[in-house]
């Protein structure tokens, strides 16, 4: 079985209702990103920082997966299908999809800040004295900025083994996740779907400059061709 790549990003998860964060101003729900998404910003304030993902979480749940979800979830059934997501939610999970690798963490996870392999299934709000059973606080699951990104080399090893890639729903503007697509070997077949794409169909690169509801059903189609 061929082995496609996804890489998905905030696009897809927009469809669902799920915010973005970022509002064109840079600010996350009215905060500054360092504010609520940094190790400093949780050290000065973390009943802030604990609040901005508790509604994040509720959020998320209320939510479902859309079309392009579960049009992913299918392609397993003819493929190897490996998805890399930016993304901290767990709609590709509940469409099916089997085999995914977050890169920023997951939303309805939640860990020791004093040992990050100490990982708890976390669906509530996340609270001030939720502690680990040493008496450590609980935080979320996320990779905040400044902080290293653990997946990173798995996602690469994967990469290396696409027969075909596809982008969806981010502007590949954002590292290490945006450096990921350099490693595919060369000339694999590759399609970017995205309303507003960072770039041009050319040579081996497909660009469908629409929604990821649209796009996927019509890369789906194109790889049946």
């Amino acid at each position: 079985m061929k082995h496609i790549v996804v890489l998905t990003g905030a696009g897809i998860s927009a469809e669902s209702g799920i915010k973005t964060f970022r509002d064109a101003d840079g600010l996350w729900e009215g905060h500054d990103v360092m504010e609520v998404a940094s190790p400093k910003g949780f050290a000065n304030n973390p009943a802030l920082v604990l609040d901005f993902y508790n509604q994040r979480r509720r959020q998320l749940l209320e939510v479902q997966p859309n079309q392009a979800h579960y049009d992913l979830a299918t392609l397993e059934k003819d493929y190897q299908v490996t998805i890399i997501t930016q993304n901290v939610d767990d709609l590709h999970e509940r469409a099916g999809s089997s085999n995914v690798i977050h890169l920023h963490g997951e939303l309805l996870k939640a860990r020791s800040i004093h040992n990050e392999t100490k990982i708890f299934d976390w669906k509530t709000d996340l609270l001030l004295g939720n502690l680990d059973a040493k008496g450590h606080q609980i935080r979320p699951h996320i990779v905040w900025f400044g902080e290293a990104v653990p997946m990173i080399d798995k996602a690469v090893e994967v990469c290396e083994t696409a027969d075909i890639l596809m982008i969806i729903g981010t502007s590949m503007q954002v590292y290490p996740a945006a450096s990921l697509m350099h490693y595919v070997p060369e000339n694999t077949a590759t399609y970017f779907i995205d309303p507003k794409p960072a770039m041009s169909s050319k040579d081996n690169l497909t660009v469908v400059a629409k929604p990821a509801t649209v796009g996927v059903k019509e890369v789906i189609e194109l790889l049946k061709d």
